[in-house]
């Protein structure tokens, strides 16, 4: 057995994301926007009625998740597996930071390689561990029940990649997402690869953050 449909949401802002920091598997908290951001999205994702929620163990994430769970009454799984990329040694600096420290591996970053000798993860192995923890997750749901992963924008973009058949390392068919977006795979009927992306990068409209923001 197997979920038939899984949805990937991504947690809300951080002051990280908000300042331009590379934020990787730093643990930091949703910032005022953030928490407006997860209490928004959250109605809306209840109304598929989810009967499993698993999440990164990194607290914006399991933050997020929280929202949603305490709407549907569905307690809140923790799979490491999730957690963001590592990026080593860049973790916490802004852009200008790297370029000045890593001129080099950064450019190589920039094009879409890998940045060697900073201790970071190679989208590959995030991919495999990522898409690892989705359908271990799915596998005892039935075909018409939905799993919520609640991870983070590197990772969920590596870990589609890997579901839909791709190799994260070599493939960059897949545009980012943003804080507190989701986006969908249902299974292919058999077909290969096993799932589809049937949506992406969707998420409420800015103005309901505003309304969130005044009840959280």
């Amino acid at each position: 057995m197997s979920a038939g449909t899984i949805l990937l949401w991504r947690h809300g802002q951080t002051d990280y994301n908000a300042t331009g920091r590379l934020q990787g598997q730093v643990d930091i908290a949703l910032n005022e926007r953030g928490q407006a951001q997860a209490a928004a999205a959250a109605p809306v994702l209840a109304q598929l009625r989810p009967a499993r929620i698993v999440a990164s163990d990194l607290v914006r994430a399991h933050e997020t998740a929280r929202t949603l769970a305490e709407i549907v009454e569905v307690e809140v799984a923790i799979d490491v597996r999730l957690r963001e990329r590592s990026f080593g040694d860049w973790e916490g600096l802004t852009h200008p930071d790297i370029e000045a420290g890593w001129p080099d591996a950064f450019a190589a970053w920039n094009a879409g390689d890998h940045p060697a000798g900073i201790n970071a993860e190679t989208r590959r192995e995030v991919g495999h561990r990522f898409a690892e923890a989705v359908l271990a997750a799915a596998e005892p749901l039935g075909e018409h029940e939905i799993l919520v992963i609640v991870s983070h924008g590197a990772a969920i973009s590596a870990g589609i990649t890997s579901l839909i058949g791709q190799d994260p390392e070599v493939w960059r068919g897949i545009t980012g997402i943003g804080n507190c977006h989701w986006s969908v795979l249902r299974t292919n009927d058999g077909q290969r690869p096993s799932w589809r992306l049937s949506a992406h990068n969707v998420g409420v409209r800015e103005a309901d953050f505003a309304v969130a923001a005044r009840i959280v």
